[in-house]
């Protein structure tokens, strides 16, 4: 189970890799469950809790936009805001279930730059007032697009 000296909660940059770095030494894995609602957020992390795990929460784009509910007015809206409502939320929690918990978008392809963007935002904001990131990170998936647009992305 977890090996490491980190503080329960939600876990970025060195910590973050401490995370992955003990859970390779120690042989455990780190799972990485995706999440909708605070409902399932808060059973991965009781499970998690349960289990003595520490525990990768994955928001993808429509998990974020289900978090944030069907009667939101605007789409993108409710993509940015329910994953930021979701990292809020594992923020609030997380130390109290006495795990680290690493907050992740997943998998976002060409069209969705956007709502990592507008997340980059969110999390600037989130650190402006309270000194630490709202995610611990967020994934470009580009493999459908040539690698001289990954590399300029990658760069920007």
């Amino acid at each position: 189970m977890s090996e490491h000296s980190l503080k329960p909660g939600v876990v970025t940059g060195d910590g973050y890799r401490t995370l992955v770095e003990a859970a390779k030494a120690g042989g455990y894995a780190l799972p990485a469950v995706n999440v909708v609602s605070t409902n399932s957020l808060n059973a991965v992390m009781e499970a998690a809790a349960k289990a003595g795990s520490d525990v990768i929460l994955q928001l993808s784009n429509s998990g974020a936009a289900f978090y944030a509910g069907a009667g939101m007015p605007d789409a993108f809206t409710a993509k940015v805001q329910g994953a930021v409502a979701a990292a809020q939320h594992a923020h609030l929690l997380a130390e109290h279930y006495g795990i680290c918990v690493a907050m992740h978008t997943d998998h976002a392809n060409k069209p969705l730059i956007p709502w990592v963007e507008a997340m980059l935002d969110e999390g600037e904001k989130y650190y402006a007032a309270h000194g630490k990131p709202l995610f611990s990170s967020h994934m470009l998936d580009l493999s459908a697009d040539p690698i001289e647009f990954n590399l300029s992305e990658c760069e920007r």
